[in-house]
Formats: C-alpha cells, sequence, structure tokens
C-alpha cells in the first residue's frame, strides 16, 4: 500500500507507522485548559443592633476600627428569576444593578458551585469540565469565604449607559428585562440546553428592588467595604437589616491568616454574628 509522503502543517497532524508498515495520519490530543485561578473574598455577618446606630448608619467604634469613609454610596439591586426559581435551582443568578455614582447599569449572570468540605479543587474541575476554565476572560473567578462555608462563583459583569444623573433610579421592569436578555452570554443560555436562558429569563419577573449602602473602609492594609442591606424580613411586615463585612484579595497563601485575623477583631468586639448568610437567597425568598 502506498503511503503518506507528505503532512500538511495546516492540518497539525502526526504521522504513525504501525508495526504492519502501514502509516496513518493521527490528530495530536487537545490538551485541556487549566483550572480557573479564582480570587477570594471573605464575608462576614455583623450583628446589627450592635455595630448600628438607630438610622441604620454605623456606630463610631465602628468607623475607628474598620477605617470607614463617613459618606456610603447608595446602590440600587434587583434579581430575574421564574416563580420557580429555576435559574436559582441551577446556580445561576441573574442581577441588575445601578450604583449612584455611576453612569451606568451593571448586569451580572453569575454562576455558583457550592465547595463542599473545604475542596476548592473538586469545585475548580467541577466548573472546568462544565466550562469555565483559566481560559475563559468574560467571566471572573471568585470564592466567597464566610463564617462556616465557602462557593466558588464565576460572573460575567456587562455594562449598559444609564441616563445621566439618574441617581439609583432603576428603569421599568421590561426595560430591565429586554438589556438582560440583548446581553445574555452563551454559557447561560445554552446551559441546559439551546436557548434554555433566554426561555427562563422571558418568564422571569424581578425579586426586590433593595437598597443598601455601602461604606467603604481600609484594614491591615486591606480595602474592605461594610455594606448595610434592608431586606424584607421573613413575615413581610417590615425589614430588617443585613450587615455584612468583607474584604478582597488575590493572593491565596495570605487569605487564610487574614481571615482569622479578621474573624479575631470582630469577635473580641462581639460583632460577629456566627452564621452564613446570603443575601441573595434572602431576596428571592421574600420578594
Amino acid at each position: 500500500m502506498k503511503k503518506w509522503k507528505k503532512v500538511t502543517a495546516s492540518l497539525m497532524l502526526s504521522i504513525v507507522t504501525l508495526g504492519s508498515g502501514l502509516t496513518v495520519l493521527e490528530a495530536p490530543q487537545a490538551s485541556a485548559a487549566a483550572n480557573a485561578v479564582p480570587a477570594y473574598e471573605v464575608k462576614f455577618l455583623a450583628k446589627p443592633e450592635l455595630v448600628l446606630n438607630a438610622d441604620g448608619t454605623p456606630r463610631t467604634e465602628v468607623v475607628q476600627t474598620l477605617g470607614l469613609d463617613s459618606t456610603p454610596t447608595a446602590i440600587q439591586t434587583e434579581y430575574f428569576d421564574t416563580n420557580a426559581l429555576e435559574l436559582n435551582e441551577e446556580g445561576w443568578n441573574v442581577r441588575f444593578r445601578k450604583k449612584e455614582d455611576k453612569n451606568n447599569y451593571e448586569l451580572t449572570y453569575k454562576k455558583r458551585y457550592p465547595i463542599i468540605n473545604g475542596d476548592v479543587n473538586a469545585a475548580l474541575t467541577l466548573a472546568n469540565q462544565e466550562g469555565f476554565d483559566s481560559s475563559d476572560d468574560n467571566y471572573e473567578a471568585e470564592i466567597d469565604w464566610g463564617y462556616g462555608k465557602q462557593t466558588l462563583s464565576f460572573s460575567n459583569t456587562k455594562k449598559v449607559d444609564s441616563p445621566k444623573n439618574s441617581g439609583i433610579n432603576l428603569p421599568s421592569d421590561q426595560e430591565a428585562l429586554k438589556m438582560l436578555l440583548d446581553k445574555l452570554p452563551g454559557k447561560l443560555n445554552k446551559w441546559s440546553s439551546s436557548n434554555w436562558g433566554k426561555q427562563k429569563l422571558t418568564d422571569s419577573r424581578v425579586y426586590g428592588p433593595v437598597t443598601f449602602q455601602r461604606y467603604k473602609g481600609t484594614w491591615n492594609g486591606q480595602e474592605m467595604t461594610l455594606e448595610v442591606w434592608p431586606i424584607r424580613d421573613a413575615a413581610g411586615t417590615g425589614v430588617e437589616n443585613i450587615v455584612e463585612v468583607s474584604f478582597k484579595t488575590d493572593n491565596a497563601s495570605t487569605v487564610s491568616d487574614l481571615r482569622n485575623q479578621f474573624m479575631q477583631v470582630l469577635e473580641n468586639k462581639q460583632w460577629l454574628l456566627p452564621a452564613d448568610g446570603l443575601k441573595t437567597q434572602l431576596i428571592l425568598e421574600r420578594y
């Protein structure tokens, strides 16, 4: 049998000679992309009755300890999901947000993976298998590390111009949904089947809105924030303040020590609420 004399370079093929002398062409195995490298956000809940004044602002001792700015930034946010929370059931959250000091809307599509027993690599590997790897620069990988659990997330944030001097005002539900559908990323749209994401978003409704205050601060050389979220209470007759303090770091080797130090400060002041909380989940449950 006639042997191949030439391999075209553009085909990226290799020549393999079998024991019988037969020469065949073999495509090289594609190398899988590495797991994503996440940043960290350490988040703790604080006791509102101990860290806030009656008007919902941080107490003086809190401001001094955490180096908080005196003036916060107001941010209004809302989520979109079906009545049956089908996006959330698949680990997806779709958020629409407006900051008072920005002339744009933020549209965020986030996929979450629980980290079981602290096994970060297992969560990263699962995410890789589902298309979230180090080669994808459309999504920001982050590990939220709270009091007792960690969550891996991949966020794709789009920005759309908003009217100037619009403050924190959001557009109508229909306008916001149109923007979200227009910017819908492919991973979400094709999650379970073709156009799955578009179908679920089209059938969605608004959860919220909630307007919260963000105070920027500095602790131990780390930029940090304290946020006060007035979320509808479980009875639906009033609101309860959810207070979250957090800092971010890209340094995986020091995050554990920094977290322990930060937790100790909060515990020593008796401000720490020893629980995990997900603001998004409360909003989806109560609105």
